[in-house]
Order: structure tokens, then C-alpha cells, then sequence
């Protein structure tokens, strides 16, 4: 059939297309994370348009949306100012290779991302997203040792369990969630996993607090075991996000800090979850005044726009890698699309309006609001435990709250209550069982309000339902 002007459509055009849309998808569109034989029952709505921080389907529902587009969005959409800087260039180019060649929109941002990460990460190497951030990160490591003053191999890289770093192979090795990525053992290099410093589930041998010296314990003795073979130390500062909202022990990071330098162990911190504001601060480490060696940023970069991601090294992980051609340090890794003009610019135009809109004030208020809105449903019967750091949140349920039993996984709760909050207008998405609300951090109050009143709701339903009273 003759394709449709998708930017001028009326609504009839777009209830006629509607059939052909969905069969297309599921003829032809694989989604990531997603059992595509479920998903053709469910008929997840076809979002065609987006206003401040509500979506819009192609039969005309809206939607708030209270996972910020999978976490990266940041003033939410139509936002005239990012609109305006992708279109200013356009007008000059929207690409063009950063191998041998240069961009004035990819200098200004790494220049505005070195004056805002902490200490002396003074240095980015582009790519385009969390996961190739991370995979630049590992080989960055592995290659410093082996060109430092004193070369050393180290390929070895140390881990917290539950981590997740993203789907490449190398970011698969250090994150193992066995849901996702059990088919690939054989695949996957060596790691030494460390336990992660969390109070709910811990082992029944151990007390709280046993649990957490244990923790800590942990680090040592792998750091004093196996720091020669050590590449690096990877960790997701301050809370583990694919985990289900894992919120660390306050100082645990600082502590790893500690250990990593006195042994000489690069820290490599993950902030593609966590950085741009969604933990209180601009960047995780702050929190806790930490330096890592290697910082990677994704996500909230663009503001939720394009893609594009950051690895930021210090000046001495850098300069491993300088010297004439024929010495052979240089980093041979790179992207078709790395420096893309474009997500540069508007990378940009969102740094200035987290400044000028004073988003991170935003964060504080509607952080301290979901605390406040959160206490409503901690008594629920099914509501194990609710972990939250900044908007950042994690609700997990379970079958019963004392002996902390989980739901049979065949029922999919957290997927049920998902769907039950899509018919109330919000959407939102679960890690497992842990439903996972990530507002917007520029969302207003007033929306915050009305994410929690949906989501809590679709709870006490689902939860109702599933007890059978």
C-alpha cells in the first residue's frame, strides 16, 4: 500500500492505518526486553506524539510518563529550546566522522562535561550508548596497564553481584544478571564478584549488620587476593538500577574509593543509570566527594533526544596513550556516529537548561515529595520493601510481606500492575517484580502527584486481585 505523510495525518487517516501499523510490528519489528508472544496479545499503545511530560498513542489516549523514557528524558517533550538546537544545526550539519576530523558542538561539550565532573576527569571519548560507554571503559583499563610506566596485564575486573552494565559482551562480563544473559557464559571473561551492600534479602546466616561488614569485608579481601591481576573496580555509584533500585549503603562507595586507590585499582563508575540528576546531583560520585578513574555517562546526556554517550578519563589514565604513531598507544576503538554533531547540540542545549531552570532544586522537591507519597503504600500487605534515592525508585512486591516470599514469576506482577497503570494513563515499567517509577527530574509536583496516585492504585489492584480478597 502507499505509504502515508506520518507528519500530516488526520484522525481519520490515523484510525485507518492503525490495523496496518499493528500487524507491521508484529510481522516485523523485534522489541528489546520483550516476549514478543505476550506482547502481541497485549497491544501496548502506539505512541505518535509527545507533550511536556505526556505521550500520546495513535487513538488519541495520553499518557504521563513516569519512566522518562526508559530514564533519559529530562525536561520532557516539545522542549523549544533542545527543539531549536537540533534544527540551528541542521541548518550547518548533522554528521560528519570524528576519526581525523572534528566538530565545534562535540569540543563545546566536552569541554561543559569536564568543567562539571568532579576532580581531574578531564578527557571524553564519544560513543552512543550506556553500554558502549561502559565497553570503552574495559578496554581503556585493560590498555593503561599495559602502557603505563611500570606495564602491567591486568584483564581481570572486579564486580558487585546483581550489576548491570549493558548487552555487549564485555559490559555482559561485568553485569550477569542470569535472566538476560545465562546463554552466554562461555562467552564472558573472568570476574571476581563482591557482594552489594543492601538490607533486604540478605542471607539468613547474617544479621544486618553482619551483613554489611560482611560487604565491606568482601572488598578487601578481593582488592588484597587478586589487586595485581585487577583491571578495574566497576561499580554503579550509589544505586544499582536493572537490579531493581538496589540503594548502596551510605560511605560504601567512598569506601571503595579508599580501597581502589591505596592498591592502585582504577574505579570505573557507571553512571549512565544514575548521572544527570536523578540522585540529587548532577553526577552520583558527588554525593560521597569520589574521583573515579573513568566515568560513563549516557542517557540523560541529550536530555532524552538522541543518543549519545561519554567516557571521561582522568589526566593520568590519558596519558598512557600518548605518543608518536609508530610507539603504538593509541586507542584503536571507535563509532560510525561518535561526536554526532547533532546529539552533541542539543546535549548542550540541555546542559544550560538544567542550569537555567534549576532542575537539580527541582530534584530536591519532588525527591523529598515521592518520600512523603511513598509512606501511603508502604503498609500494603504485598509491598515488601520500597527503596528510593533521588526520583530514582524501586516498589517491590511480594507474596508475603513478612517472610519476604516472592509471587510466583508465572504471574508477572510488576507486569500486571504496569498494565494497570496504563489504563489509568501512566506508563511505567517493572524489573520483574519491582515496579520502577523514574520520573522526569524537571517533572513538576503536581505530576508527581498524579504518577503516584495511578501507580498506587494499579497496586492495591493487582495485589487484591492476585490474593484472592
Amino acid at each position: 500500500m502507499n505509504q502515508p505523510d506520518r507528519n500530516n495525518m488526520n484522525p481519520e487517516t490515523l484510525e485507518s492505518m492503525l490495523p496496518h501499523w499493528r500487524q507491521w510490528d508484529i510481522e516485523h519489528v523485534w522489541h528489546p526486553f520483550t516476549p514478543m508472544t505476550a506482547y502481541a496479545r497485549e497491544k501496548p499503545p502506539m505512541i505518535i506524539s509527545g507533550k511536556g511530560f505526556y505521550l500520546q498513542d495513535a487513538c488519541g489516549k495520553r499518557y504521563l510518563d513516569g519512566i522518562s523514557a526508559l530514564w533519559c528524558n529530562v525536561h520532557g517533550y516539545q522542549v523549544p529550546e533542545l527543539d531549536a538546537a537540533i534544527v540551528e544545526q541542521l541548518g550547518k550539519i548533522a554528521h560528519t566522522t570524528f576519526l581525523g576530523g572534528t566538530s565545534p558542538a562535540a569540543i563545546e561539550l566536552a569541554h561543559q562535561l569536564c568543567s562539571r565532573t568532579p576532580g581531574d576527569l578531564n578527557h571524553v571519548f564519544y560513543s552512543d550508548a550506556g553500554a558502549t560507554a561502559v565497553e570503552a571503559a574495559l578496554k581503556i583499563a585493560v590498555q593503561y596497564h599495559a602502557q603505563k610506566p611500570q606495564p602491567e596485564k591486568r584483564t581481570t575486573f572486579i564486580r558487585l553481584d546483581g550489576a548491570y552494565h549493558g548487552d555487549t559482551i564485555g559490559s555482559v562480563s561485568i553485569g550477569r544478571i542470569d535472566a538476560f544473559h545465562q546463554p552466554f557464559d562461555d562467552l564472558l571473561f573472568k570476574t571476581i564478584t563482591v557482594p552489594s551492600p543492601v538490607r533486604y534479602r540478605i542471607p539468613e546466616s547474617y544479621d544486618e549488620q553482619g551483613w554489611i561488614e560482611y560487604c565491606y569485608d568482601s572488598v578487601r579481601q578481593a582488592i588484597a587476593d587478586h589487586g595485581d591481576e585487577v583491571a578495574a573496580f566497576v561499580i554503579e555509584p550509589l544505586v544499582q538500577g536493572a537490579a531493581g533500585i538496589l540503594v548502596h549503603e551510605p560511605s560504601y562507595l567512598k569506601f571503595v574509593r579508599e580501597i581502589t586507590r591505596e592498591q592502585g585499582v582504577p574505579l570505573i563508575a557507571d553512571e549512565v543509570a544514575v548521572g544527570f540528576g536523578k540522585t540529587g546531583t548532577l553526577f552520583a560520585c558527588e554525593q560521597e566527594e569520589v574521583v573515579p578513574d573513568i566515568l560513563c555517562l549516557a542517557k540523560g546526556v541529550t536530555g532524552g533526544y538522541l543518543p549519545l554517550a561519554a567516557t571521561v578519563v582522568t589526566d593520568e589514565i590519558y596519558s598512557a596513550f600518548l605518543g608518536e604513531p609508530e610507539e603504538g598507544r593509541t586507542f584503536f576503538h571507535g563509532h560510525t556516529y561518535t561526536g554526532n554533531a547533532l546529539a552533541c547540540a542539543v546535549a548542550l542545549a540541555s546542559l544550560k537548561l538544567i542550569e537555567e531552570n534549576q532542575v537539580l532544586r527541582n530534584v530536591a522537591e519532588i525527591s523529598s515529595h515521592l518520600s512523603r507519597r511513598l509512606e501511603q503504600i508502604s503498609n500494603n500487605p504485598h509491598v515488601g520493601d520500597i527503596r528510593q534515592k533521588g526520583v530514582m525508585v524501586g516498589i517491590e512486591l511480594v507474596a508475603d510481606k513478612d517472610n519476604k516470599t516472592p509471587f510466583d514469576p508465572t504471574l508477572r506482577m510488576g507486569h500486571q500492575v504496569t498494565l494497570a497503570a496504563r489504563k489509568r494513563g501512566v506508563i511505567v515499567r517493572p524489573l520483574g517484580d519491582v515496579v520502577v517509577l523514574m520520573p522526569a527530574i524537571a517533572m513538576p509536583v503536581e505530576q508527581i502527584d498524579e504518577l503516584c496516585d495511578a501507580v498506587f492504585a494499579a497496586i492495591e489492584e493487582t495485589c487484591h486481585a492476585a490474593s484472592g480478597h
